[in-house]
């Protein structure tokens, strides 16, 4: 049924115990490579694996991804069981509370940037010398429309976002003679806990009204599907994409394009 187009890969994904982190790492796991799990929350990484229980080449750590220690802990741990490392996908990401600018306390930004920037950095940093050592290797950054396009009440959310497109660039740029492929992906609207957030944020009185008028906006008119992400991150992680790097990849219904 699979093609095992990542057998012999080995990958980390943060944020896995979230709707696109465990798409992805089942995607992935379905494909052929090992999977380390990285999580905040060591119950919700037990679910995540319970969920998982027909493939045996996956682990799990519990880390925090803006904390420097915990990182690099977790990398250690993959190379330690694996023996390597070929595929990042630094998935981990929060919303964080949507309010008017001069509403918004100093730990809302930190909180929001802290996950969303420094730990897609983190990821970076310490994925970069294990995939050097394999001759190579694929980074994918999670971003969103939101780095493409500004939000009136979402100045964390869109600047955490911008960022990592930036992040992604540069990183492309520096490791393109190591070999290592760095590039992003911007979901639109994903059929997920976050949204699920968004719409109660946006419309607490009838969050089905807020998701009608998004589809409403969406060219295909419909919000995405985790395993759709998971698709394009097979693709990017695979050697389907050996010549993309320092891409923008948008996976939105056209939002965009809009």
């Amino acid at each position: 049924m699979y093609s095992r187009r990542l057998e012999g890969k080995i990958a980390l994904i943060t944020g896995a115990t979230g709707g696109i982190g465990e798409a992805t790492a089942k995607r992935f796991l379905e494909e052929g490579a090992s999977v380390m799990l990285v999580g905040r929350s060591e119950e919700k990484l037990k679910e995540t694996r319970q969920r998982l229980y027909d493939f045996k080449n996956v682990a799990d750590f519990v880390a925090d991804v803006a904390d420097e220690s915990a990182m690099a802990a977790a990398f250690e741990a993959t190379i330690k069981i694996f023996g390597g490392l070929d595929i990042l996908v630094a998935n981990a990401g929060t919303e964080g509370k949507y309010a008017p600018i001069e509403n918004l306390k100093f730990e809302d930004f930190e909180s929001v940037l802290r996950i969303n920037v420094i730990g897609v950095w983190l990821s970076m940093k310490y994925a970069v010398e294990p995939m050097k050592k394999r001759g190579g290797g694929s980074i994918i950054a999670l971003s969103s429309t939101a780095g493409m396009v500004g939000s009136a009440t979402m100045a964390p959310y869109i600047a955490s976002k911008h960022a990592v497109f930036g992040l992604v660039k540069t990183a492309a740029l520096e490791l393109a003679a190591s070999n290592i492929r760095v590039n992003a992906i911007g979901p639109g609207s994903i059929d997920n806990r976050m949204m699920r957030s968004l719409e109660s944020q946006f419309s607490p009185e009838d969050p089905a009204a807020w998701q009608d008028f998004v589809s409403y906006n969406i060219p295909m008119g419909r919000y995405g599907t985790n395993e759709e992400v998971a698709n394009l991150a097979l693709f990017l992680a695979s050697n389907e994409s050996t010549y993309c790097t320092g891409g923008i990849h948008m996976i939105d219904g056209g939002f965009i394009a809009g």
